[in-house]
């Protein structure tokens, strides 16, 4: 497998003529992309996980085919445009993008010197971030960034600040928040803001939040078609962050979506009640079967105990908003049950129902939004007024099917069902409709500095600070 790097990296070599500092020359197609003034320029720093080249699989018509990337040489560069040539190749709605390179070892310096674009987009090593983010906005550069944008306490500061600078300069600071695009997720929001349906959200307690999600991931996964091929310092949780401040940005940011739609959020509104972590144990075999690599490096070897890799993956964290309880869990497991994936369970207490979100075995793996009716209403008055709300919502064809004598299952018709990587296209459009504005929604950046003010003080807790 090591073998198999070498020869990949020295493929490319030649084909980017990068060496040590070089830049591709531009193809052929570049002239073409030139013959139109484009509003917006991409520049993708560093991509180390593969939603870097997510936010590319798909075209917008306000954004240039030239994408200037600056990264490292190795593995992780090589894979990211393995991923884009695949979209530019694929037989069915082609990309045509057109990827200018440079992986000298002042990469980043050159990006900030270059300005080849307006938009940074960051999606790879975490513990980078804060840097990245700080240097790209203070050189006046937009950045689109993957979660998590920090992975500890300390860089709660400098993320603030990163705000501050972003507002003084004109530019945005954005986070790729896929969770809200999926559609069960969506109804979910839209039936909790119905006072006919769903009353009010309760205040619920530690022991019964009012809110909950729990998210389950796989290490070993499918993406675009092809076994991802992690980076080893993926399982490093100095690099990647801890699973407390990792997937949990999604569903922490979930609950303020949902919960205070459009509000002003601070930290001042969040108390942190208890959180705890745990380690996902993963054998040689298994870290060679989605790394590719025979040994732990040397940086994993502090988390190797008994001949296996302690990760701490795992966390979750019970928290009030505005004095509603929630809580949050995120667990890794290695790999999926055949035909199943990374599932989500959400739910929301009302004063007249319950709102839940399965995506187990019995959904089929699909994410499938609950109505159950509590509090003993007669289920005939309540399935014809879920039904007339139902009708209501910007969704045509949607069902209303009773599971038993006090829960309704919302179908959803397939034509609404847009699955986890397209969701990066719908988040990164809806990006360049704020970058045209000029601005976020007033709610936006305070959301952001407190989603990340939770799930670092989450962090603290747990580890007993």
């Amino acid at each position: 497998m090591k073998k198999f790097f070498i020869f990949i990296i020295l493929f490319v070599l030649v084909l980017t003529s990068c060496g040590t500092g070089g830049s591709r020359k531009p193809a052929a197609k570049l002239g073409t992309s030139m013959e139109k003034t484009y509003q917006v320029k991409l520049i993708t720093v560093d991509p180390g996980h593969f939603h870097a080249a997510l936010v590319q699989k798909t075209m917008y018509a306000q954004v240039s085919p030239d994408v200037h990337v600056y990264a490292p040489q190795g593995p992780d560069y090589l894979q990211h445009l393995e991923r884009i040539k695949a979209y530019n190749e694929r037989p069915l709605n082609p990309t045509n993008w057109n990827e200018i390179a440079y992986t000298g070892p002042d990469f980043f310096e050159k990006m900030l010197s270059d300005k080849a674009g307006n938009v940074v987009i960051l999606s790879g090593n975490n513990r980078k971030k804060a840097e990245y983010i700080t240097k790209s906005i203070n050189a006046g550069l937009n950045v689109l960034a993957d979660k998590p944008m920090i992975i500890s306490p300390e860089d709660f500061p400098v993320l603030e600040a990163a705000f501050k600078t972003a507002g003084e300069k004109g530019v945005l600071l954005y986070d790729i928040m896929t969770e809200r695009y999926e559609v069960t997720t969506i109804l979910q929001k839209l039936l909790s803001q119905n006072t006919r349906i769903f009353g009010v959200l309760i205040n619920g307690s530690k022991e019964e939040p009012a809110v909950t999600k729990i998210s389950v991931h796989h290490f070993s996964k499918v993406v675009s078609g092809s076994h991802v091929l992690r980076p080893a310092w993926y399982f490093d949780v100095q690099q990647q962050g801890e699973g407390i401040v990792d997937v949990t940005t999604h569903l922490v940011d979930l609950i303020q979506w949902e919960c205070f739609p459009e509000q002003i959020l601070n930290p001042s509104d969040i108390k942190m009640v208890n959180a705890k972590r745990w380690p996902t144990l993963i054998s040689q075999e298994e870290f060679k079967g989605v790394t590719g690599l025979d040994d732990f490096p040397g940086y994993l070897e502090k988390d190797v105990k008994d001949g296996k890799l302690n990760v701490f993956a795992n966390g979750e964290m019970v928290y009030q908003v505005k004095g509603i309880f929630a809580k949050v869990s995120v667990e890794w497991k290695y790999q999926a049950p055949p035909g199943g994936g990374d599932t989500h369970y959400s739910v929301m207490h009302g004063t007249k129902c319950d709102l839940v979100i399965h995506q187990g075995v019995e959904e089929k793996f699909l994410p499938t939004l609950y109505v159950k009716s509590i509090n003993g209403i007669k289920m005939n008055k309540f399935a014809s007024e879920l039904r007339e709300a139902v009708k209501a919502l910007p969704y045509d064809s949607l069902q209303i099917e009773a599971v038993n004598t006090s829960t309704f299952k919302i179908i959803v018709p397939e034509k609404y069902r847009v699955s986890h990587e397209e969701h990066f296209g719908q988040v990164t459009a809806k990006f360049l409709e704020y970058l045209k504005a000029g601005k976020l929604p007033e709610w936006e950046v305070p959301g952001m500095i407190t989603k990340y003010f939770t799930t670092t003080s989450a962090l603290k807790l747990a580890n007993g600070k």
